[in-house]
C-alpha cells in the first residue's frame, strides 16, 4: 500500500498549511476509524461546496480557499488520509451536467459541457475499500436543499445532487460507502493512484476561452448562487 501514502504535487500533504491543521486536529492520535471519520467530517463541513478555479489545484490550496466540488474535495481528503497512514486511490467518472443546473443557470448552463469530470475517494479500512462521494455538499447547504425540496424526497437531481433519496441521502460515514452524485455517472474512468494520474488522462472539456470564462466569471456566479442557497436569500425553483 505504500504507493497509496505518497505525497504528489496535488497530494501535497507535507506543506505546511496542511500538516498544521493535521496536529492542530491530532487526528494522528486516533484509531484508525476515528481518523477516517474524523477527516470525512471535516472536509464535508469545514470546507464548504464551492467550485474551484480548477480541478487539478493541490490540496494545500484547497484548504486555503476553504471551500471545493467533488475533485477538489478529493484532492484535499486524500492528502489529509495520506498525512495519518491511511491509503487511499481516486475513482474517476464523468456526470451528465443535469446534476448542476440550479448551481448553473441560463446561458453558461447551455454552454457548459454535457459531461462534467467527477471523482470519488477509496479509502482503505480493515482489509475492505469503502466509496467515498457523500462528503461533496456540507451539511448546511444540504439541509437547505432539503427543507426546500421537502415534498421531493426522492430521485433528485440538481444544485450539485443525483441521489435517490434526498431526504435520507447516504452521507454520514459508519464503515459504509457513501454517495449524492453517483447516480449521474455516465463514464467510469477506472482507478488512479492519485489525481496527478487522473489529470493526467482526462481533463474538463473546455477549449481554452471557455476555461478563462469559468475560472474568472462562472465560477463566481456559481458560488454566489450556492451561498445564497445555503444562507436561505433567495427562493430555490
Amino acid at each position: 500500500m505504500n504507493h497509496l501514502l505518497k505525497s504528489t504535487p496535488i497530494l501535497d500533504y507535507e506543506n505546511p498549511i496542511v500538516q498544521s491543521l493535521v496536529s492542530e486536529k491530532d487526528w494522528q492520535k486516533l484509531e484508525e476509524y476515528d481518523k477516517i471519520k474524523s477527516i470525512y467530517d471535516f472536509v464535508r463541513d469545514e470546507i464548504l461546496f464551492g467550485y474551484n478555479q480548477d480541478d487539478a489545484i493541490s490540496a494545500s490550496q484547497v484548504l486555503s480557499d476553504g471551500y471545493g466540488q467533488c475533485n477538489t474535495k478529493a484532492n484535499l481528503f486524500m492528502a489529509l488520509l495520506r498525512a495519518v497512514g491511511i491509503p487511499n486511490r481516486m475513482h474517476g467518472f464523468t456526470i451528465h451536467k443535469a446534476l448542476q443546473k440550479g448551481a448553473i443557470t441560463g446561458l453558461w448552463y447551455i454552454l457548459s459541457p454535457k459531461n462534467i469530470l467527477h471523482s470519488w475517494v477509496e479509502v482503505y479500512h480493515k482489509g475492505k475499500w469503502y466509496n467515498l462521494e457523500g462528503l461533496i455538499l456540507d451539511k448546511v447547504y444540504l439541509t437547505a436543499l432539503q427543507q426546500k425540496f421537502k415534498d421531493c424526497p426522492t430521485g433528485f437531481c440538481g444544485y450539485g445532487v443525483y441521489t435517490e433519496n434526498l431526504s435520507q441521502p447516504p452521507v454520514e460515514w459508519n464503515t459504509n460507502h457513501t454517495y449524492i452524485q453517483d447516480k449521474g455517472i455516465n463514464q467510469d474512468f477506472g482507478l488512479f493512484n492519485s489525481p496527478d494520474e487522473f489529470y493526467q488522462k482526462h481533463q474538463q472539456q473546455l477549449n481554452l476561452f471557455k476555461k478563462w470564462i469559468f475560472k474568472n466569471h462562472v465560477r463566481h456566479l456559481m458560488n454566489k448562487n450556492v451561498q445564497n442557497i445555503r444562507e436561505g436569500k433567495i427562493a430555490v425553483q
